[in-house]
């Protein structure tokens, strides 16, 4: 890009943001739900043990980076440094799977010298439950 190009572009920039209103009393605050109390009754002691017991139920949760289709012959080839090609491009989202369910997408993060995941989108309840069908 020419000194020009990036004179215009920076031109048009500094333009944009000072349309923008900086008064206080443009801003609007969203309006959000109270998730407190949303009017039913308490849980019952019964209710909360049941809560519980569902709670402590163990799940395998695993990501997947990409996948890959080969021939029992090439797989017998493979050997330390050999290289197989995925079905996704580097950079895209990985799945975040539960129990074998797609649940999220997430991307990978460095967390005191481990791997995480941050996740970055997660999948509705009605959409798990359309691909379940």
């Amino acid at each position: 890009m020419s000194d020009e190009e990036q004179n215009e572009l920076d031109d048009v920039w500094a333009e944009a943001m000072a349309e923008q209103e900086t008064d206080e009393s443009a801003v609007k605050r969203p309006e959000l739900d109270d998730f407190g109390n949303d009017g039913t009754a308490p849980l019952t002691v019964e209710e909360r043990r049941k809560l519980d017991t569902i709670l402590d139920i163990p799940v395998t949760i695993s990501m997947e980076v990409g996948r890959s289709q080969i021939s029992i012959r090439n797989l017998l080839q493979l050997n330390q440094g050999s290289v197989v090609e995925l079905d996704r491009l580097a950079g895209e989202p990985l799945d975040v799977m539960v129990n074998g369910t797609l649940i999220a997408h997430g991307e990978v993060v460095v967390v005191n010298d481990k791997f995480g995941i941050r996740l970055t989108d997660v999948i509705s309840q009605t959409e798990r439950i359309k691909k379940l069908k």
